[in-house]
């Protein structure tokens, strides 16, 4: 008998409500790589096709008649889980520390992104904090949202975003916390590729960077997909049906453990602080269960419980970047102007001291960690630090495009280093909204951890002046 469809009983819009959300997402991630790729300017300024997109959708919203169609729950949604679920893809790859990127000068690499977050926040507070004392309405912890946008991405500028919205609510205040720190996300990236590329085209000028012709299409070859004994490429399961369902089960993994944390009694600290932060930090808790779970897989394999290898490096790269950019241009389009107009002047100044010091900052402790190749090392991590790593990726082959110095490994290495010492930071995140003495003691604690990270990097340096001097 055929299926009478008109008696269905299931909601029609309602069945497709979800999945339009992930059409417009991907048409506008499409459509933003075709401005990319035939528009010269925004080719040669090196904007990711995905923020093209994003702000593809906040034109698009602008008319009144296509705002209804994109839905901000929705794209907030999609931001939060994108961001863990592409934690969790890099997390599970089977990383090797290549003879061109030594131990030190990973964990140094990972000193440098942290001490970046440090000083990003400390300008950002340094402009929010006056701002709230001089009755400007301004959440007084307003300013730790630029490390989160700038260094994070839309991901945690969303999840600490909403965290300092519910705390400004507490107090009275007015603050519109996630379209704040998705606008200092979306900012960052313009930020991170425009002054990359006028940099860097400086630097051309100046005769101290040759100009290297960029690989235009990559040619793979088999061992570029495949390591050794893999499972085969389809059998009774496809191999990238096995890699997607790694990275869910350790993300499903990532959602029991938070929820049996939320039931634990873990005191006053643990009630009001911790809880309502964890679900924040999905993306640190999938790479702590990735590493985990890759570890047992390695395990089983040694005890001869497991005979062939399930992890694929290649189709791993393809999900994390596919997560990422569907979170750029969902975090961009979830902005909302209608209660930004309120904060204009301090997110200018914020973005705009951000964007210097980091720039300044990351290009002194750059030419100090890699005096072989400091321009490499500089674009790379200051592409990533106002950005993501893919910005920092694209903005390094432009001068390396074949990855010839250790720069793109350092990047790509440095990712525990830098989430176990930026900890202290995502702590903080917590801890600061609480009241205005909170994010004074945030701010000194900032302080004298920045001046310790950059101690490390700058110890030889220093020591050496020091016996000198003796």
């Amino acid at each position: 008998m055929l299926l009478d469809v008109s008696v269905m009983t299931f909601d029609q819009p309602l069945a497709w409500n979800w999945l339009v959300q992930f059409c417009i997402l991907a048409t506008a991630l499409l459509f933003g790589n075709i401005l990319r790729t035939k528009i010269p300017f925004l080719n040669k300024s090196l904007l990711p096709s995905a923020l093209l997109g994003g702000l593809l959708l906040l034109i698009f919203k602008a008319f009144p008649n296509c705002r209804d169609l994109i839905n901000k729950p929705v794209m907030e949604i999609v931001t939060y889980h994108a961001l863990g679920l592409g934690f969790v893809a890099l997390a599970l790859k089977n990383n090797k520390i290549e003879s061109k990127s030594t131990p030190m000068k990973v964990i140094e690499t990972g000193a440098l992104t942290a001490s970046t977050y440090v000083i990003q926040g400390i300008v950002g507070l340094l402009v929010s904090i006056p701002f709230f004392l001089f009755g400007k309405k301004l959440f007084y912890a307003a300013g730790l949202l630029l490390p989160m946008g700038f260094g994070q991405g839309p991901g945690q500028a969303l999840n600490f975003g909403k965290i300092f919205t519910s705390a400004a609510a507490e107090q009275g205040l007015d603050f519109a916390g996630a379209d704040f720190g998705l606008s200092i996300a979306a900012t960052g990236f313009i930020v991170g590729s425009v002054m990359g590329v006028i940099y860097m085209n400086y630097l051309r000028r100046k005769g101290r960077l040759s100009a290297k012709k960029t690989m235009s299409a990559k040619v793979n070859k088999l061992e570029d997909y495949e390591g050794k004994n893999e499972i085969p490429d389809a059998e009774s399961i496809d191999k990238l049906s096995v890699q997607i369902c790694m990275v869910l089960f350790v993300y499903f993994l990532v959602y029991l453990f938070t929820n049996w944390i939320q039931g634990m009694e873990l005191g006053n600290f643990g009630t009001n602080t911790l809880k309502p932060m964890l679900w924040g930090f999905n993306f640190l808790i999938g790479t702590l269960f990735g590493i985990l779970f890759k570890t047992i897989l390695k395990r089983f394999k040694k005890a001869k419980l497991m005979s062939r290898e399930y992890i694929n490096n290649y189709m791993l790269n393809r999900i994390s970047g596919f997560c990422f950019d569907i979170m750029i241009v969902a975090g961009t389009a979830a902005i909302s102007f209608d209660e930004f107009g309120k904060f204009v002047l301090p997110f200018v100044i914020i973005v705009t001291l951000g964007a210097v010091v980091t720039f300044f900052y990351v290009l002194a402790i750059s030419k100090h960690l890699y005096p072989d190749y400091k321009y490499e090392g500089f674009f790379s991590m200051f592409g990533m630090l106002t950005g993501t790593a893919s910005n920092g990726m694209i903005l390094l082959r432009e001068i390396d495009p074949k990855f010839e110095t250790p720069a793109a490994n350092n990047l790509v290495l440095q990712t525990l280093s830098a989430i176990v010492l930026g900890f202290p930071v995502l702590l903080l995140m917590g801890f600061a909204p609480k009241s205005l003495s909170a994010t004074w003691i945030t701010l000194g604690v900032l302080v004298v951890f920045w001046a310790a990270l950059t101690v490390f990097m700058l110890r030889t340096k220093i020591f050496k002046r020091k016996k000198k001097g003796e």
